[in-house]
């Protein structure tokens, strides 16, 4: 351990010396902060000597300025307990007796302000305040983030006498009751900003669910009441036990070296665990990669660490809710004498909404009533929560649960009604989780406990996104939230047993993070479960199919032509029948949406939609062929044409320039708008004879999406062979995202193409860019000049992080009539263009193009055509440019 020695007193003007001293000091303590290893004590030792330190400092500087002897230097917040991690704020407060007022004494003003900048210019980097003692008390009486900094204030230099006048006064005036329940709401609103959940990819480890703030706010408000300054004395108190104390100064230590080293890496102020940091932190607490035996990579260093951070902070959770409930309990019964507890039966209380254990050692008498508990809480209307009793039970009860435990069938059918319950699913799974009662019954879904995922559009850990789509799936089944999905919402409210859907949701990414086909895996082991459950055969089926295929509905819609007949019969034959077809329709809904806020939107949406409802004609041997499909859509389009007061027939000239793959891939408003748009435009080239002098002609119509999000774009204008790489050029400068592409060309020699947009800069101003792309597009089309390279936007630093390898995949498709392009890479701005803009030179000519992003990852698949394509060197050239292009740089 380094050892250091108090400063030396240095002369009153000579700042350059004490600067040079604190600054070798300090960096002697950072880097034995930073060859600690994983020395946990020893981090604790070197954050107490980077506070004495800034101590030292502090008190030459003090005592340079001048400032009257009357006058106190307190610190507070973080540094007021006596610790300081590397780059984090130092937190003073200049307290003074009350009268004074340096404001208008300018001696006073003058010797505060040399003592700030002295700080500063000796590279101290101080939050400083400068307040009376009545100031700081009405101060704190008002905001609680004051209160709760003043709560650890200590004295640094100054009067001690006034130190202890304020710190009796601010006791005095503090109601720990109080102040408890603003840190409770204090709590609940940070945590809202983290969406409730410690699991979250890039983790703040000071402010997350789970992380130091939620261990500081136990102290803080047990020190508010007299119950303890230190885990220590929390475990004497008999607030803690001494197991939990043990576990929160353990879990203290790992989160706040964590936090250092952070600092120490980033060189600055940090407390995230974002992507470009994860592997730093990693490696410098001993986490290596790992390879498996054919030298692929099994794991990495960053994953290695992140597991631990989660269940770490997955203890501090635990033991949040448990202190703060013993806290409050203990400051409300000396307040006044606590409502009687109802009893529900013999193991189990309601105890003013919680849910009680009738005594400590229930568990240890009967380990059934561990699962039972879930069951109570379900099933009781009055409980909301665990109560600190329950969850400290709980906790102690874990090592119960083996394997005996699980193989118990009173235990696996007590597991089964948890499931079929009518309410109070979604909320009593997380708190099994919580408790860590789910992994351990459920022993696979223990292996996913924490399991990052790099696929790019996953915010959450596995076991996170598993809970999360049953939350989805459970409330299709709730007609408080029939809003959010009202056809997912209709279909729930026909399907008999949704249990189902909910072990498929358990079980459909149960097997991430082993290597070879989750899907695969996650039906072997679904199987199993049902087994062991004696579900019976036929619902036993239904919940394997949908594990093992719970991707093929996404794929199909995102990546497929639903126009095509074929697609749809071959998907439906895959089915088999309409049960099937609605169960993974729900569960695909489920899933994407559980992945993260920003994969889903409407577009995809209608695709799943608009799979559901061809496969489902398809499946009842309803499916019309095309030429009546086709005659269906043109008689909806007329009766929608007619309520516009067009001519008759007007429409008519348009449609003898299209084909049946133009009325097969749009609906029939579609059909009405383009005829609304075009026929009156046609009819007037033809009376003018425009159109037999060829005269050009581009039509660029805009309107409000009507899948609800962004903006449907048309464009009509003479064919050429560049002509979507340069609509592509022009959305991507003007900063919208194309979501699909449908490109037709007439027997005239036209495009008409259709677009789906979106845009991240005003999507609430839609109507006011619609303007804007009818007079833009058509000038960007007018230009001949040569297409400019693409500008390929910066990567974000998650794609840096965790890149994934760009494919490229070019065949031709079952009539070998056209190709398929299939490209999988991490998004950029400006990288559609760059595809398209390498398929123009090679004049190839884009058909049908499906956008998909999902996250920070792109799954765009293409129909193309062109003779070019007949020759294997232009195959090569094309693929070879693509993956050039697609290459994070």
């Amino acid at each position: 351990m380094t050892q250091t020695s108090p400063l030396a007193a240095p002369a009153l003007d000579d700042l350059a010396s004490l600067r040079a001293s604190y600054r070798q000091r300090k960096q002697a303590l950072l880097t034995e902060l930073g060859d600690s290893g994983n020395r946990m004590r020893g981090m604790n030792h070197v954050l107490g000597q980077l506070a004495r330190l800034t101590d030292e400092v502090l008190m030459a500087l003090w005592r340079r300025a001048g400032l009257r002897p009357r006058f106190a230097l307190l610190a507070v917040g973080g540094f007021g307990r006596g610790e300081l991690f590397p780059y984090s704020d130092i937190d003073v407060l200049v307290l003074l007796p009350d009268g004074a007022d340096c404001d208008s004494d300018l001696a006073c003003k003058t010797d505060l302000e040399a003592f700030i900048t002295s700080c500063w210019d000796v590279g101290l980097e101080i939050g400083s305040s400068v307040r009376t003692v009545s100031e700081c008390l009405a101060t704190a009486a008002q905001d609680i983030t004051v209160c709760t900094s003043l709560v650890e204030a200590r004295l640094i230099s100054g009067s001690r006498a006034l130190f202890t006048q304020f710190s009796k006064r601010f006791r005095e005036q503090l109601d720990p009751l109080d102040f408890l329940v603003a840190k409770k709401l204090e709590m609940r609103q940070r945590h809202a900003k983290f969406e409730d959940t410690p699991y979250a990819l890039e983790p703040n480890c000071k402010e997350s669910p789970g992380g130091l703030r939620d261990l500081q706010i136990i102290l803080w408000v047990a020190r508010a009441a007299g119950l303890g300054k230190s885990w220590g004395e929390l475990g004497k108190s008999g607030l803690a036990t001494p197991r939990e104390a043990r576990q929160l100064a353990r879990n203290d230590r790992l989160l706040s070296l964590i936090r250092a080293r952070l600092h120490l890496i980033a060189r600055r102020r940090e407390d995230r665990l974002v992507f470009d940091l994860q592997t730093a932190v990693a490696e410098s607490f001993g986490f290596r990669n790992t390879f498996s035996d054919d030298g692929r990579l099994a794991e990495r260093a960053s994953e290695q660490l992140m597991r631990q951070y989660y269940w770490c902070a997955k203890a501090v959770s635990q033991l949040n809710q448990i202190l703060m409930q013993v806290i409050e309990e203990r400051l409300r019964s000396a307040r006044a004498p606590m409502r009687p507890a109802r009893r529900i039966d013999d193991e189990f209380l309601d105890k003013g909404g919680l849910l009680e254990v009738a005594s400590d050692d229930t568990y240890q008498k009967n380990p059934h009533a561990i699962l039972r508990t879930f069951l109570v809480y379900e099933q009781e209307l009055g409980v909301k929560q665990l109560s600190a009793r329950t969850l400290r039970a709980l906790y102690n009860a874990r090592s119960l649960m083996d394997s005996e435990y699980r193989a118990d069938p009173a235990n696996r059918a007590m597991f089964m009604k948890i499931l079929k319950q009518p309410a109070g699913i979604t909320h009593a799974f997380r708190l099994m989780n919580q408790t860590s009662v789910l992994g351990r019954y459920l022993w696979p879904f223990r292996r996913i406990v924490g399991q990052m995922q790099h696929d790019l559009f996953h915010v959450y850990t596995v076991d996170q996104h598993i809970l999360m789509v049953l939350r989805n799936v459970r409330r299709f089944f709730i007609p408080e939230h029939a809003h959010e999905y009202p056809f997912c919402s209709q279909l729930a409210a026909g399907w008999d047993k949704p249990w189902v859907l909910y072990v498929a949701a358990l079980f459909h990414d149960i097997a991430k993070g082993r290597g070879g086909d989750h899907s695969e895996l996650g039906a072997q082991e679904v199987r199993r479960f049902c087994t062991q459950h004696k579900i019976a055969r036929q619902d036993a089926a239904l919940i394997e199919f949908l594990v093992r295929e719970h991707l093929t509905m996404s794929h199909v819609a995102q990546k497929e032509d639903l126009a095509d007949p074929e697609v749809i019969t071959k998907f439906a034959r895959h089915l088999g029948n309409e049960h099937r077809l609605t169960a993974l329709y729900l569960l695909t809904v489920a899933d994407i949406r559980g992945t993260s806020p920003k994969v889903w939107n409407a577009w995809k949406g209608k695709l799943l939609e608009d799979l559901y409802k061809h496969t489902l004609h398809a499946l009842g041997g309803r499916a019309p062929s095309a030429g009546a499909l086709v005659e269906e859509r043109k008689r909806a389009a007329l009766e929608e044409i007619a309520l516009h007061a067009m001519p008759k027939d007007a429409q008519q000239a348009l449609w003898n320039t299209l084909d049946v793959g133009y009325f097969m891939r749009h609906d029939a408003d579609e059909l009405a708008w383009h005829a609304r748009q075009l026929s009156r435009v046609l009819w007037q080239r033809a009376q003018t004879g425009a159109a037999a002098a060829n005269e050009p002609l581009t039509v660029v119509r805009a309107r409000i999406s009507p899948v609800g999000e962004g903006l449907q774009v048309m464009c009509y204008t003479a064919d050429r062979p560049d002509l979507f790489a340069r609509i592509c050029g022009y959305f991507d400068r003007a900063g919208f995202s194309i979501l699909d592409a449908r490109v037709h060309t007439t027997r005239n020699g036209y495009a008409l193409d259709t677009f789906q947009i979106v845009t991240e800069m005003i999507p609430e101003h839609y109507r006011e860019l619609i303007g804007l792309v009818e007079a833009g597009l058509p000038e960007a089309l007018a230009s001949d000049a040569a297409l400019p390279a693409p500008r390929l936007g910066r990567v974000s630093r998650r794609v840096r992080s965790f890149p994934i390898t760009p494919r490229v995949d070019l065949r031709p498709d079952e009539k070998a009539q056209h190709w398929l392009l299939s490209v999988s890479a991490s998004d950029r701005a400006g990288l559609l263009y760059g595809i398209a803009r390498v398929l123009a030179e090679h004049q190839i000519s884009v058909e049908l193009a499906k956008i998909s992003t999902l996250g920070e990852r792109v799954e765009d698949t293409f129909l193309l055509q062109g003779v070019q394509l007949q020759h294997q060197k232009t195959q090569i050239a094309i693929e070879r440019e693509l993956l050039e292009g697609l290459e994070v740089q």
